[in-house]
């Protein structure tokens, strides 16, 4: 074990910590037993809080360990991943104002809150809920992919059962319980040190390990080589630069289907309505694709790992610690911890909120809707608090029962499922008048999400992992039927669903079946704060 490096990683570790503990009094509310407080901090983080909050929200250890792990294995296919959040910010600009105007004028606090609403369905609601809790739990184990491979490298922990799995328990056992004691105010303070981590450790990697290395022309034609060598297990070239033509419609499906669902995850979505008012949703999406930029410059950390001969000659070399052992060959030992407290608080950021995110849905969409309707607020957060544990014990049993060799597929399998949601709470969302505003029906948009969530569930599960035959939940794409062509599951999925429910809509509506009462108005999606006789004393609206 480097002391040097894991003494500063445990430092910034001991650090964010005390952070996560002090922000249960940082902007104290009245009552902080409510789900508005503990859920959504108040729904009062202007601009800045929210720009870092959103950041450390959607740039996480899938940013600096996933991405690069598969530039690192696959070559230039790993880059979808920058095209996809490039489209992703123009696309959700149309409809998350409306989302977070709608959410504030009638307490929603999460999608599926919304759905219940629009939809006058409290069994849509309930699919939206558990899918975002489905598809929360294996990003949520992405996160502590990114810290056990940290871990690994530093040489922390045993070699093998407990005592190498003890050290990533511990992290998970902090993190938990600084959630459970501060909800959404942690994840906000942390964030400012996570992403200002994130941004000086990419800019001394872009800079320092090229010189290193003899420069970008020499990282480019060492990569290149050796993604050309053959892979043993597929017996086919690891990789290239460009994706070559049968790759086309895998890259181009991988980045719509994933812009399409980003916003669609439960989290993404938490991070929005904590805003204060609509100005602050609309200027941050309008400085978001700073982010971007700093995912295009942290994807070419493959390439670099290629290039500095990163796991050369092991065979079954797992490709999550390139990244993390790019670090330690390159930087000296007290940046090397820095690296990794950056790739360690950019995953317990992201996980905070994910988890807190998942418990509001089962709190508000299931627990009170089904168990309890006449739960308290008190009541209602309390269970949350207890929620947000069993989720992230949930994400521990993806870690333990996936392969991790490409972890970016823990990110792309959630993918899949969350983006089944998209046609109920984007069709809500756009457009007033009588017939443009619900014109799917409550059952067809079910039996939509029913057919994408069993069809993509399907094929990922028939997926092995390369070189592991009767593996499952090895890979997200397969053939597109009626092309041939390799393509994201996640899109035929939504397409197939799309097609359901469109069809059905039509033979529902031949048959006369009526809808359900709609209980938003065209005046809750052009709010632009909270007007005053909706709030609380704490300064949050008013659950309905």
């Amino acid at each position: 074990m480097n002391a040097v490096s894991f003494t500063v990683f445990l430092l910034f570790f001991l650090a964010v910590t005390g952070v996560g503990f002090f922000a249960a009094r940082w902007r104290r509310p009245e009552n902080a037993l409510h789900l508005d407080e503990w859920g959504l901090g108040g729904r009062g983080f202007g601009t800045v809080v929210s720009w870092f909050l959103l950041g450390g929200d959607l740039y996480t250890a899938y940013t600096f360990i996933a991405v690069p792990a598969a530039i690192y294995g696959m070559g230039a296919s790993g880059f979808f991943a920058v095209p996809y959040t490039i489209i992703a910010w123009p696309l959700v600009f149309l409809f998350l104002p409306r989302l977070w105007s709608v959410a504030r004028s009638r307490g929603y606090v999460t999608l599926a809150d919304f759905a219940r609403g629009r939809f006058g369905s409290r069994y849509l609601a309930l699919a939206v809920a558990l899918t975002g809790i489905l598809a929360t739990m294996p990003y949520i184990a992405l996160q502590l992919v990114g810290i056990q491979a940290v871990l690994d490298t530093m040489g922390v922990g045993g070699s093998s059962g407990w005592s190498k799995d003890l050290p990533l328990l511990i992290a998970f056992a902090v993190l938990a319980a600084y959630t459970y004691s501060s909800g959404l105010r942690a994840p906000a303070l942390i964030a400012f040190v996570k992403d200002t981590l994130v941004y000086v450790v990419v800019i001394v990697a872009v800079i320092y390990i090229p010189i290193r290395l003899g420069g970008y022309g020499h990282i480019f034609h060492d990569a290149a080589a050796s993604l050309a060598q053959t892979n043993p297990a597929t017996g086919q070239p690891k990789g290239s630069l460009i994706p070559g033509p049968k790759a086309q419609w895998s890259y181009a499906t991988l980045a719509v289907g994933s812009a399409m669902a980003l916003f669609m995850y439960p989290h993404s979505a938490t991070g929005v309505l904590a805003a204060k008012d609509r100005n602050t949703v609309r200027r941050n999406l309008a400085i978001m694709p700073a982010y971007s930029l700093m995912l295009g410059l942290l994807s070419l950390l493959g390439f670099m790992a290629l290039s500095a001969g990163i796991g050369k000659g092991v065979k079954g070399y797992n490709t999550q610690l390139a990244v993390p052992q790019l670090f330690q060959q390159m930087f000296p030992s007290w940046f090397a911890g820095v690296a990794f407290a950056a790739i360690g608080i950019g995953a317990l950021v992201p996980a905070a909120i994910m988890s807190i995110a998942a418990s509001n849905l089962f709190t508000r969409n299931v627990y009170r809707e089904f168990i309890k309707p006449a739960a308290t607020p008190a009541e209602e957060t309390r269970v949350a608090k207890i929620v947000s544990l069993l989720v992230k014990l949930g994400a521990l049993g993806f870690v333990l029962g996936i392969d991790k060799q490409f972890s970016i597929q823990l990110q792309l399998l959630g993918g899949i499922w969350i983006l089944q949601t998209f046609p109920t709470v984007v069709s809500g969302l756009i457009g007033w008048g009588k017939h443009r505003s619900r014109w799917f029906h409550r059952w067809a948009l079910l039996a939509g999400w029913a057919a994408g969530m069993a069809y993509g569930t399907y094929k990922a599960f028939g997926i092995p992992a390369p070189g592991k035959p009767g593996s499952h939940f090895g890979g997200s794409n397969a053939a597109i039927p009626g092309i041939g062509q390799l393509g994201y599951i996640g899109v035929t999925a939504f397409v197939l669903n799309l097609a359901v429910a469109a069809v059905l809509t039509l033979v529902l509506r031949a048959l006369k079946q009526t809808d359900l009462p709609d209980e938003t108005s065209p005046a809750d999606y052009l709010t632009e704060a909270a007007p005053p006789s909706a709030l609380t004393t704490s300064g949050a609206p008013l659950a309905p």
